[in-house]
């Protein structure tokens, strides 16, 4: 582990278990240096969710634990650290699905990201103000309920209630799923602007490879519950397997053989 990242966010190792029995993850490690935007690739169940409920300590609600290795934030193991103590020390969480309060006002939602914090009603304003620079469309719809809100602009809700939170590290969980495709680049187009000017970090876990790859300084590749490929955006954007699996640049013939070479990383002996 590189010694600038380590004191971020490391993840050295770890296994995760379900229920103590189902193997989930098998040795991830990857890190986020401070000031950075990270993607966590992979398809659908190859374990992108898990790592980043590892991370925020989310795992038990789902009989879930870290069975082996270690997470360290700035130099401290959070293993077992609660997850709102987490969410204190600069960590939140973005849950894949857009979850809003659906029966409170949109500005309301906003509001109940700073609960941890105890910040008074000047502080709030202003954080609410900040939000609402970030995230303009949200101000026109303050007064209406979040669950009448579109679900880009619910995405926005969940994005900026975490940023309510003040935090160092963002762990956003599939923005894209289920938005259009200018929405979705209204998002990635935030979390750059927010990373640039005001320093927050980002472990974005995303399908949509060649959109994460335009965004992100690092990423890693997860197949089947194993890191398959890692490195800086720009040297996995330019390797045929990961264009022919997860870009689907290279035809079919390609796309077979890099899904064979991830495999066979993949499932590779567990030590």
């Amino acid at each position: 582990m590189g010694s600038a990242a380590s004191s971020f966010l490391a993840v050295d190792d770890i296994e995760v278990l379900y229920g103590g029995v189902i193997l989930a993850l098998r040795g991830v490690s990857l890190e986020v240096a401070e000031g950075s935007i990270v993607a966590l690739l992979g398809a659908n169940g190859a374990g992108k969710t898990t790592t980043l409920k590892a991370i925020s300590n989310l795992l038990r609600s789902e009989r879930g634990e870290v069975s082996r290795g270690v997470i360290t934030w700035r130099g401290e193991a959070i293993d077992r650290v609660d997850p709102a103590d987490l969410v204190r020390k600069g960590i939140v969480q973005v849950l894949e699905g857009r979850h809003v309060f659906s029966h409170l006002t949109v500005e309301q939602n906003l509001l109940t990201g700073a609960y941890l914090r105890g910040a008074g009603r000047h502080q709030l304003r202003a954080e609410l103000d900040r939000i609402y620079q970030w995230f303009p469309r949200l101000k026109t719809r303050r007064k209406a309920r979040a669950g009448l809100a579109s679900g880009g602009e619910q995405q926005m809700i969940a994005i900026g209630r975490a940023l309510m939170t003040r935090p160092a590290l963002v762990l956003l969980d599939e923005p894209s799923m289920g938005l259009a495709p200018i929405i979705v680049e209204e998002i990635f187009e935030i979390v750059r602007e927010l990373n640039a000017g005001s320093g927050v970090s980002f472990l974005v876990a995303e399908q949509n490879a060649h959109l994460a790859l335009r965004y992100a300084d690092h990423a890693y590749v997860l197949e089947n519950g194993r890191v398959a490929a890692h490195g800086t955006a720009a040297e996995l954007a330019a390797r045929d397997d990961v264009k022919a699996f997860y870009l689907g640049i290279g035809g079919e013939a390609a796309v077979t053989d890099a899904r064979h070479q991830a495999v066979a990383v993949a499932t590779g002996p567990v030590t």
